[in-house]
């Protein structure tokens, strides 16, 4: 699988450079960029604290913010403002280059967190999106290339139902156009993916773009251990595009892969079979690649994503559905803390699903 990476940051911001180079002569600080607040000069000075912001919080892998600011000479002409967004961006796309796959850093949106990909894709649509307010701003042609915009959708709008083609969904999607048959958007926030730690294990949520390469039966872009990713995880991830493709996908009720910390590969998945219902249930699943069982990691990784969505207030019971002859499975949910169904609970939902041969386990918020 190829992942945004520091050329997609190169590539956007040429061109971005090439388009507004043609309007260096022309006056940024007087006129508003599109829809924004700021003028053009101001968006573009952001696009260089955005740049020297994300480097600096990723290469380090900084859990608080960096004390500092970059500001571009307020008498520089806009050519130098070009050369600057040129060379932070250069910055940006070598520290997304160097920077390990396990490093995270902080970013408040969605979890607090981005790893490389992350602060790549939020630097491509740093530059697409701002290009396309000052070009707006100062009524000239702007339009990147779709396979950007179709990858920063893919990485950081997993909520977003993908549109008839990615730019004008994306310009949508950040209020900044219009789609037939959707409501404006007047709030919005890309969503990087969400990251839980165990002791052992980091359970990574999957991303759009990472599970369509699964459901074709790549790596979606971890390193696996030998036999995976298992036939349990390919599955998942074919329910989770359906998901996106549809809309209803809600990146926190999605696809994790479970990596081990001591050498970054992958071993298994788990995740949930869709977003809670109006009680508050949310169904969860997992496997593991057949050289990483015994060892205790699947129950790690289930108690953890079942404490994670107990702390939530739209979440009041998770439950696993279980074969009732996989005594192996059993054994995982019950060392994780769940109990068996009751006689009528596990009634109802064979009447609800027809699950003949199974069984339901459950814990509840305490």
């Amino acid at each position: 699988m190829r992942s945004i990476n520091g050329d997609d940051v190169i590539a956007a911001v040429e061109g971005s450079v090439a388009v507004l180079g043609t309007a260096v002569e022309r006056d940024w600080k007087g006129v508003r960029a599109g829809r924004l607040e700021w003028s053009c000069r101001e968006t573009a000075d952001h696009l260089v604290t955005a740049f020297m912001g994300y480097a600096s919080r990723l290469v380090v892998g900084a859990q608080d913010w960096l004390l500092f600011d970059v500001t571009v000479d307020e008498d520089a002409p806009n050519a130098g403002v070009l050369d600057v967004i040129r060379s932070t961006g250069a910055l940006l796309a070598a520290a997304v280059r160097t920077t390990p796959r396990d490093v995270r850093a902080v970013h408040p949106f969605l979890f607090g967190s981005a790893d490389r990909e992350g602060f790549a894709a939020m630097g491509v649509t740093e530059v697409l999106l701002h290009t396309h307010d000052i070009a707006e701003g100062l009524g000239i042609a702007y339009e990147p290339a779709e396979e950007l915009a179709e990858a920063v959708l893919t990485w950081l709008f997993p909520h977003v139902q993908p549109g008839p083609a990615p730019w004008p969904t994306l310009l949508w999607a950040t209020g900044r156009g219009e789609l037939p048959g959707r409501a404006p958007v007047t709030e919005w926030r890309w969503r990087n993916n969400l990251a839980i730690p165990t002791e052992r294990l980091t359970l990574v949520g999957v991303r759009p773009a990472a599970a369509r390469d699964l459901r074709l039966g790549g790596d979606g872009g971890f390193e696996w251990i030998e036999g995976g990713p298992f036939e349990g995880t390919r599955e998942a991830a074919t329910y989770m595009v359906k998901a996106y493709e549809s809309g209803v996908h809600r990146p926190e009720f999605g696809v994790f892969a479970l990596v081990r910390q001591e050498d970054g590969r992958a071993i298994g998945g788990i995740g949930f079979h869709g977003v809670p219902d109006e009680e508050g249930r949310v169904e969860v699943g997992y496997d593991l690649v057949e050289g990483a069982r015994g060892q205790g990691y699947a129950t790690e990784a289930l108690r953890a994503l079942t404490e994670w969505a107990l702390a939530r207030d739209d979440v009041d019971t998770v439950f696993a559905t279980i074969e009732a002859d996989n005594l192996p499975s059993q054994r995982v949910a019950s060392r994780a803390g769940f109990t068996r169904a009751t006689v009528e609970e596990e009634r109802t939902a064979r009447e609800e699903n027809g699950a003949d041969g199974e069984l339901q386990l459950h814990i509840r918020r305490r």
